[in-house]
């Protein structure tokens, strides 16, 4: 049974977006005006086990998104794609909501589901990525 909706909660998700898409804009204007080089160190678990971790790829799949590589990126990471789809459809859908003050009922209400879909993504693209890399020992990333 679903839970009715919560515009509170969807409310601090929809302010937590836009500044999520505040600090986009900012990072993608720092690096395009400023040339500035965003990079992460390797990761730990990898360089320590020589697997995957459920994150492995994380990185490169949101730089390839941005450049328009989708294709790429959700073979780096299918989560990031799946997170993104959700992002865009939560944050148009609210605002056309928020902009017909209600009256297009089209904001996608907030489900726990999405996060255990992520999650399920998440954990089965590094069961896949290790298992290829163990049995045919090739390294995907």
């Amino acid at each position: 049974m679903e839970r009715p909706r919560n515009p509170h909660l969807e409310n601090g998700i929809y302010l937590c977006g836009l500044i999520f898409l505040g600090l986009i804009v900012f990072w993608a204007a720092a690096g395009y005006f400023l040339k500035l080089e965003f990079n992460l160190p390797p990761c730990l678990f990898h360089r320590l086990t020589g697997l995957y971790c459920p994150g492995c790829g994380g990185t490169r799949a949101v730089r390839l998104l941005f450049t328009g590589h989708i294709w790429k990126s959700f073979l780096y990471h299918p989560g990031v794609l799946f997170a993104a789809v959700l992002y865009l459809w939560f944050m148009v859908s609210q605002t056309i909501e928020r902009f017909s003050n209600g009256k297009l009922k089209v904001g996608l209400p907030y489900s726990d589901k999405f996060l255990y879909w992520e999650m399920a993504v998440i954990l089965l693209q590094c069961l896949i990525k290790n298992l290829v890399k163990i049995s045919l020992g090739i390294g995907i990333l």
